[in-house]
């Protein structure tokens, strides 16, 4: 009887109609698990998380919203989410979850250009996994992504800056083997450029885009600040901008009159904290309702393998 209401191997149309008319009389109902296993399909849609010591993910902005877009997607289209924790030293073997029918799709959040996930990466397209990639490109490679205009929307933030007078404006980005941490950076020097200013190297500094790495950059930020050599800094995400704004005002310096500053992401502490924080929106609930739909909805498998959400800014009290 399973594998006929499982529509699983051949069987004559007849032996068909007689099992479905038994089935009917006996008001059989076909059980769930088992129809997932004899179909080989889960029912999961696997969402993998990145190891960030001593951070709760689900309670930061960035995750909580890409979280939600993927879950009501995935729950309109019949799948649960299932998540996975990387190890912090442990061996990115994605393709082993598909192998072991733990999911039959999976989103990758805070992917790294580093060797162990590239080949994690290749391992899964060359097996031919459906999977698809949140807030990281690859740009050499042709993976399902789904990403924003991180160039746009941090050329647009330090452009306005430079149009409230600032000259000597600081940027604390995030690590390197994030390409949405490039695309800001780039976006960055080509408000400079435009403005007709050089890009001084020494007034970028890296965090790793937590509240801690921005508050530990308060000391040189703010030496540059009382010696002249800084007005505005712009962070690369609002947490950054929280530690460091903590760590400036431990020092003496306020935002809004002795340095302006803009941040990223139009988190929820951004609208709360005082003073209100300029900072960048992004479609991060969207981001993930996408990437989940792009997996499981043919119309958005269809469409083209990248694409890119506007961001805008939004200015606040501290610029």
């Amino acid at each position: 009887m399973s594998r006929v209401l499982n529509n699983v191997g051949p069987m004559k149309d007849e032996t068909r109609e007689r099992v479905l008319q038994a089935a009917a009389e006996l008001g059989y109902v076909p059980n769930a698990l088992a129809q997932q296993f004899a179909r080989r399909r889960s029912g999961n849609i696997g969402v993998i998380l990145p190891f960030v010591p001593k951070v709760h993910l689900f309670s930061t902005y960035y995750f909580s919203e890409i979280l939600s877009g993927i879950g009501e997607t995935a729950k309109r289209c019949g799948y649960d989410l299932l998540l996975i924790f990387r190890e912090p030293d442990g061996a990115r073997d994605y393709a082993k979850l598909f192998r072991t029918h733990k999911i039959d799709a999976c989103i990758v959040l805070g992917s790294e250009n580093v060797p162990e996930e590239r080949s994690a990466l290749a391992e899964l397209k060359a097996g031919g996994y459906p999977f698809c990639l949140v807030n990281q490109r690859y740009d050499d490679e042709r993976y399902e992504t789904v990403d924003a205009d991180h160039f746009a929307g941090s050329k647009a933030a330090v452009r306005h800056l430079l149009e409230q007078g600032k000259l000597r404006v600081a940027f604390v980005n995030g690590p390197e083997q994030y390409s949405n941490s490039a695309d800001r950076l780039e976006g960055y020097r080509a408000a400079l450029a435009d403005a007709g200013i050089s890009c001084e190297e020494e007034l970028v500094y890296v965090g790793n885009y937590s509240r801690k790495s921005g508050q530990e950059l308060a000391e040189p930020i703010a030496r540059r600040i009382r010696g002249g050599g800084i007005d505005a800094v712009f962070c690369a995400n609002d947490r950054m901008a929280f530690g460091l704004m903590q760590g400036l005002r431990e020092r003496g310096l306020e935002p809004g009159e002795h340095y302006a500053l803009v941040g990223y992401d139009d988190s929820d502490g951004s609208r709360i904290i005082s003073p209100r924080l300029s900072t960048v929106a992004v479609p991060f609930y969207e981001m993930g309702s996408l990437a989940a739909a792009k997996l499981l909805d043919a119309e958005q498998r269809a469409q083209a393998e990248i694409a890119v959400l506007p961001v805008s800014f939004i200015r606040r009290e501290t610029s």
